[in-house]
């Protein structure tokens, strides 16, 4: 069973974050695949933004086809706060996914969230619930990072994750990597998704098949 972990990145927090993720995958058992959205940036204002070097890293990355999205058992998706919702690059990306949802093909797949922000209180939250949204249009089950993983109450460091998915603070200037503590946030999202998708198997088909009967 596979897992896709699609996602974007400028500066590479949320690339730190997808890798614990797919460890996470891994952990349960399952297969993860790490997926890029495609840049709608041009060159030369990344450069600007003094992200150039690390998108030389990220390009290793392979795009992913929207199409393909039906081929994962599960779907993670990775995402920059952009005042307080998804960034451009990946609602463009979802903008295009109109054929999938016309047919239906991620109905029951599982979907999760996770994204990064500036500061702690940079719009996390609301970032993942609107990419909720989407996802519920899809007919997905979203799954967030639980409150089993205690980890996200800690009051000793600032720290992002939350019920509804983890994150990381990037800090004012981009300068603050994820935290151990939020990269186990990570990992313990993507081994819950797996474990829920490895446990749902085959009962998707029935599922939609019994939709169907009525």
């Amino acid at each position: 069973m596979k897992v896709f972990i699609v996602y974007y990145s400028l500066y590479g927090h949320v690339h730190a974050m997808a890798r614990a993720v797919a460890e996470g995958v891994r952990e349960a058992g399952l297969e993860a695949e790490r997926y890029r959205v495609p840049e709608t940036l041009p060159a030369d204002v990344i450069e600007k933004m003094g992200a150039a070097a690390f998108q030389e890293e990220f390009a290793k990355v392979p795009v992913i086809d929207r199409d393909r999205l039906g081929d994962a058992d599960a779907i993670i998706i990775g995402t920059p706060t952009r005042f307080g919702n998804m960034c451009g690059q990946v609602r463009q990306f979802f903008d295009a996914t109109g054929s999938l949802w016309s047919s239906g093909v991620l109905v029951g797949k599982v979907g999760s969230v996770f994204t990064s922000s500036n500061c702690q209180h940079g719009g996390q939250e609301t970032t993942i619930i609107s990419t909720h949204i989407t996802m519920l249009h899809h007919g997905m089950i979203i799954a967030g990072l639980p409150y089993t993983f205690g980890a996200q109450c800690r009051d000793d460091e600032i720290t992002g994750c939350s019920p509804y998915g983890a994150s990381t603070i990037a800090g004012q200037h981009g300068s603050r990597l994820p935290s151990e503590n939020e990269l186990a946030g990570a990992r313990y999202q993507g081994r819950y998704v797996a474990l829920i998708t490895r446990e749902l198997g085959n009962a998707r088909e029935a599922i939609l098949e019994e939709l169907e009967a009525k």
